[in-house]
């Protein structure tokens, strides 16, 4: 019961902690008050404002810099990326099955934005596009990996829309795909060529301004990735 009691007080100070930065309107990197002055603003111990800052450190809310102080930190997706990662590898038998569920988030949300930005994209940002593709094919013609131009061409898919968080969002999802199935030991990533082809799918779609075959393409892109996946996690076919 103490302990419990100690969480929700810890909890309470977080919040008020978040709270302060949030009325003083202080931006990332922004000198948060010293540690005395957080104890008279919130009327606490300062072991109670210490452990406060580290708990919001670990999400990335606070930096503290020891010898200069505490700062706004950058709230980042790391601690997103970090707790999915360890959520999904110490799951019961994590399997192909936990791979599936990353590429399942990603795929809905990807299936909702082309589809925002299937009728506004511009000539020169499908040849932006376009020009990806052509590096990820003379990357897999020489045998090297592409995997940053494949995150890439989905991060530039988006830009048009203005909102900062899609790319975060989506490169989350991405390193955690990519941690997990590392550490399982199966990459879930076709062929290169079949790679190559289902992104330039997308592009001659987009290219076409046919929505729903823009949709389909990605549909069948997600597929593609699960169903190797799946054939990995059985050993392989």
């Amino acid at each position: 019961m103490r302990r419990m009691s100690t969480d929700t007080r810890n909890s309470r100070l977080q919040r008020a902690v978040v709270q302060l930065i949030l009325d003083r309107g202080l931006q990332a990197g922004a000198p948060l008050p010293t540690e005395t002055e957080l104890m008279e603003d919130l009327g606490v111990s300062r072991n109670s404002v210490r452990e406060a800052l580290k708990a919001l450190q670990a999400l990335d809310i606070v930096e503290i810099r020891h010898g200069y102080g505490t700062y706004v930190g950058q709230a980042s997706m790391t601690p997103l990326v970090d707790g999915l990662t360890f959520r999904t590898l110490t799951r019961q038998g994590a399997d192909a099955g936990a791979l599936a569920e990353i590429l399942q988030v990603r795929e809905v949300l990807e299936e909702g934005l082309i589809r925002r930005v299937a009728a506004t994209l511009s000539e020169a940002e499908l040849d932006g596009l376009e020009a990806v593709v052509d590096r990820m094919e003379s990357a897999g013609r020489l045998g090297e990996r592409f995997d940053e131009l494949d995150r890439e061409f989905h991060e530039l898919l988006y830009v048009s829309l203005g909102n900062a968080l899609v790319p975060q969002l989506l490169g989350a999802f991405w390193t955690v795909f990519h941690r997990v199935s590392g550490a399982l030991g199966r990459p879930g990533v076709p062929a290169p060529e079949v790679t190559v082809a289902r992104h330039r799918d997308i592009v001659n779609a987009l290219r076409s301004r046919d929505v729903l075959a823009a949709q389909r393409a990605m549909a069948v892109h997600f597929h593609g990735i699960e169903a190797r996946a799946a054939t990995e996690g059985r050993g392989g076919e």
